[in-house]
Parts: structure tokens; sequence; C-alpha cells
């Protein structure tokens, strides 16, 4: 019996983590939220890649009844399949952050504001470029809104000299 409830806490670990990695990678990739800091980018990138086949078989393997084992590997057989639409190389290209390049404008309101021009490197694809307005939040994350070069001016925005 107390085999068994490792197992369960075990099991109840390994879900929690790739939920979690799975949610971040959902914010990340299909919000205006962005992840700033590379180190949790990547933790979150790659460990969705790694934790999926991982959590499958550990789902499978530790449950006897197959009603719970259906219910637990579901999930993890649907990210697979998101995986495979989107593509594991275009996963890891994305998993690079953006880096400003330049602050355009800064918003007299709200210093944390800004217009930046941001890249990002894709390894031998090259860069995406992009000029966005930014709201850092904090090392970790910022929401940013796009802008095209030519956005207009009202009296909050400074131009930055660079």
């Amino acid at each position: 019996m107390k085999n068994e409830s490792q197992y369960n806490l075990f099991i109840s670990i390994i879900n929690g983590i790739f939920f979690l990695l799975f949610l971040l990678f959902c914010i990340d990739s299909f919000t205006n939220v962005d992840i700033t800091n590379q180190e949790l980018k990547s933790v979150v990138y790659f460990g969705i890649l790694v934790s999926t086949p991982i959590v499958l078989v550990v789902n499978g393997m530790f449950h006897k009844q197959l009603n719970p084992k259906i219910k637990s590997i579901l999930f993890p057989f649907l990210v697979i399949v998101f995986i495979l639409i989107i593509g594991p190389t275009k996963i890891v290209f994305s998993s690079r952050v953006w880096k400003t390049n330049n602050v355009l404008f800064i918003n007299k309101e709200n210093q944390n504001l800004k217009v930046e021009f941001q890249m990002q490197d894709m390894g031998a694809l090259g860069y995406n470029k992009r000029t966005v307005e930014v709201l850092h939040h904090n090392k970790w994350f910022m929401t940013v809104k796009s802008k095209n070069k030519n956005f207009e001016l009202n009296t909050n925005w400074i131009k930055v000299n660079n």
C-alpha cells in the first residue's frame, strides 16, 4: 500500500510539472505574453518536447485499471498530436527569446511601456524582426502589441535617440 501511494505521488508530480510546462508553452505561443528569460523559455519549450512521451509512458505503466489509464494518457497523447501538427523543429527554433535591439519610444506616464525594435535568433534560419509596443511586467514576462514602423505618435511618447 505504501508503494502505491508513492507511485500516485510520483505520477501527480510528473503530471503537474507537465501541465505547468504545457500551460506556459501555450501562454507564450498563443497569447501576447512573451517569456523574456532564455533559461525559462528553453526549459518550457524543450521540456514540453521531452516530457510528453515520458508522461505518456509513466501514466500508461503505473495505472493498473483501464479507466484511469485511458484518462491519464489522453492529455499527453493529444499534446503529442499537437506537437506533430506544429512540428518539433518549429518548436525548437521558436525557443529563443526576443531581444531588444533599439528602444524607439518610451511612454511618459509609464516608463515600463516602450516601443522596441526586437530580433529573435533562429539559428541557421537567420533572424525574425519585429517592432512592438512592450510592457515589461518583470524579468520573466512581457506583454507585446504589434506596431508598424510608422505608427502614430501622440504626446504620451518620448522619442529615444539611439
